[in-house]
């Protein structure tokens, strides 16, 4: 069955683990935007507001991309790259900049970054800039229409199989199917009414007990001794979050 929504099929590192981003502005507000709409990618997100901060944070996580300003308030974006590189030679940078001077853009290009986002820019350009680039590097490998991923939670629509950091969890039929309708609407609250509509086809109406009792159910399978994914939005229904 293919996918329902209009995302596109999450980009994963080759290992299957989340693919890990460095942001890097000294705009604690551009940061929190970027590191939301990564983040809603299924990626792993950190900052840095520093060129200093952004060198230390790069070694301790060694990420897959940078996405990365040219003015920062110590050294700038081109000694930042340099730095960066001398540890992790190969990790691909999308520089930012408020500037949009021809110069610029070949500085940042001819010093080795492999592409460029003139500010102010939308959100989705650079999240499509950061796909493409990771693609084309071999960073990371795209999941097939059949794989829905949520953090370390996979369900494959083909094949039935469902795993937590890589490990398989078996549900029955109707665990399946509300954890595919979860999935397929990541940190959306869902009520009992939709939930019991879209799952069991039921009209709403004093149903809301199997609900509560298949999302127990797949609460001890999938958040059963690890970071809770499952939420209760008190009088409001359920949200499927990747684990912090």
């Amino acid at each position: 069955m293919a996918r329902t929504d209009n995302t596109q099929a999450p980009l994963t590192r080759p290992d299957g683990s989340p693919i890990r981003v460095l942001a890097v502005d000294d705009e604690r507000s551009l940061t929190e935007l970027l590191s939301m709409a990564m983040r809603y990618e299924g990626w792993e997100v950190s900052t840095a507001r520093s060129g200093s901060e952004a060198v230390k944070v790069a070694r301790e996580t060694r990420p897959d991309a940078i996405v990365l300003d040219m003015m920062l308030p110590d050294f700038d974006g081109l000694e930042v790259m340099r730095r960066i590189r001398s540890e992790n030679p190969d990790v691909p940078v999308i520089f930012l900049t408020a500037k949009d001077a021809v110069e610029d853009r070949i500085n940042g290009l001819t010093a080795g970054g492999d592409d460029y986002v003139t500010k102010p820019f939308s959100l989705e350009e650079v999240i499509a800039r950061l796909r493409s680039l990771l693609r084309r590097t071999g960073a990371a490998l795209t999941k097939s229409d059949s794989t829905l991923v949520v953090g370390d939670l996979t369900l494959d629509e083909d094949s039935h199989e469902v795993t937590r950091g890589g490990v398989d969890i078996q549900l029955t039929a109707t665990e399946f199917e509300l954890l595919r309708y979860l999935m397929r609407n990541p940190r959306r609250v869902l009520s009992k009414a939709q939930i019991l509509d879209r799952v069991w086809n039921y009209d709403f109406g004093g149903q809301a007990n199997v609900v509560e009792l298949y999302i127990s159910y797949l609460r001890k399978k999938i958040d059963a001794d690890r970071s809770p994914m499952i939420h209760t939005m008190r009088g409001a229904g359920y949200v499927l979050r990747p684990a912090v």
